[in-house]
């Protein structure tokens, strides 16, 4: 981990060339703009009330196959071209396909690097493996757009195989770290440091519990630098970060099912974009699930989730930091029906191993029911409430790709509609694959 300082610098004023006042004025004219002046002066010294403009984006995403996952886009290269990615708070890594990609890249949009005049060979070759596929091919680096930003040398991953084809993934995690040796876009001070507020947000739509939705649809909004106002109601709740600061990783204090508790102590829990589900100890699903009566461990296929009567309602509430219990809703604690009685719980066991290892992943069954901030500095996870104009966000046409100056938008492509669960580092948390809707 890198400790990011921040500079002061000492500034000198010429004040030979400060501004004066008339020698003389007519009815103290000159006394009040004496006053003014130093009142000026005192303020640009110590920069009282100066409003230093700076930059918002926002980025309309796209719900895929009934949310199991959602999708941004930006530019690579010189000139632009776009792709579409998953923006996912569980991950480091910004990756899309070479177009020398020979597994698992077909019918996507692959990035070709005599293209781009201002590409540059990392000749660094890499390789990774997910719980749900695994990856190799080389780094390079190249000018990385998104929502009218852009940062130079930004290192991001040439798929030559991919074993889990899908939508290409940019991380957002906290910190300067990445698998790859790396600077995470979204983490850089570079490119937030261009920001209004160093935070960005989501507000994720729930199309899982349609029976009529296309594998593309309007997927919410990703903001940078500010958060939209009209999306939520009262007040964002912040948790500070724990642990090393490379996950969004926050403590976990409470979770209630019906009423009653279903954990002991606080637990650690990252916050992912790009996870599906929500992942746990052992114990505490199983805890979970003690309190639905007529629940039974999965088997096969379904090991590691648990199944439940369908007519039961289910409510199930999460607190961070010993805050307020934030409310998961009944559709979402629902994965999918695997008989005419039973469904499949979206609560499953993850089995996570070395010290900094989460305990818990919180992703978009929980996400879509708040607005979620992800604040760099000082560093913290905020929630707040939806409005009913984040419900609004659900409704009309699903976003197409465009590239805007900074203070405008740069919304996502609907071209690719592959079924993916879970993309970044966090890999244990994608074994839904197989047996959800498509």
């Amino acid at each position: 981990m890198k400790l990011i300082l921040a500079a002061l610098s000492l500034s000198l004023v010429n004040y030979s060339t400060r501004p004066t006042c008339p020698t003389s004025s007519l009815l103290g004219g000159r006394d009040r703009c004496l006053a003014k002046l130093q009142g000026d002066l005192l303020r640009t010294k110590y920069g009282i009330g100066i409003v230093t403009k700076r930059a918002t984006g926002s980025n309309a995403l796209v719900n895929q196959n009934q949310d199991t996952s959602y999708y941004g886009s930006l530019a690579i290269g010189t000139p632009p071209k776009t792709f579409d990615v998953i923006l996912d708070t569980g991950s480091a890594d910004l990756w899309v396909a070479s177009s020398s990609c020979v597994t698992g890249c077909g019918n996507v949009p692959t990035f070709n690097p005599a293209s781009s005049s201002t590409f540059k060979n990392q000749s660094t070759p890499f390789a990774i493996t997910y719980g749900s596929g695994a990856a190799s091919g080389s780094l390079g680096k190249d000018v990385v757009q998104m929502a009218g930003f852009s940062l130079s040398n930004q290192v991001f991953d040439q798929r030559l195989l991919a074993h889990d084809p899908g939508l290409w993934t940019i991380g957002t995690w906290v910190a300067d770290y990445c698998c790859f040796w790396g600077h995470p876009l979204l983490a850089d001070p570079s490119f937030w440091g261009s920001w209004t507020s160093p935070l960005m947000s989501f507000v994720l739509t729930r199309f899982g519990n349609s029976s009529s939705q296309a594998s593309a649809e309007p997927g919410g909004v990703f903001t940078m630098g500010y958060v939209n106002s009209s999306l939520y109601s009262g007040n964002i709740e912040y948790t500070s970060l724990t642990g090393s600061g490379s996950y969004w990783l926050i403590p976990l204090t409470s979770i209630t099912v019906n009423g009653n508790s279903a954990l002991s102590g606080s637990q650690t829990a990252a916050i992912d974009t790009g996870t599906t589900l929500i992942g746990g100890p052992s114990a505490g699903i199983a805890a979970i699930f003690a309190q639905i009566p007529g629940s039974v461990a999965g088997t096969g296929q379904y090991a590691g989730y648990y199944l439940y009567p369908c007519d039961s309602q289910v409510n199930v509430t999460m607190s961070f930091g010993g805050g307020q219990a934030w409310s998961i809703s009944p559709a979402d604690f629902k994965l999918q029906s695997v008989s005419s009685s039973q469904c499949l719980g979206s609560f499953f066991d993850i089995t996570s191993s070395g010290s900094d290892a989460p305990q818990w992943i919180v992703g978009d069954t929980f996400l879509k029911n708040v607005l979620s901030v992800y604040r760099f500095n000082p560093a913290a996870v905020g929630f707040a409430a939806l409005s009913p104009a984040a419900g609004a966000l659900a409704s009309g046409a699903v976003p197409t790709a465009t590239l805007t100056g900074a203070t405008g938008s740069s919304t996502a492509s609907s071209s690719a509609t592959y079924s993916t669960v879970d993309h970044g580092p966090l890999r244990d948390t994608g074994r839904a694959t197989g047996f959800g809707s498509t």
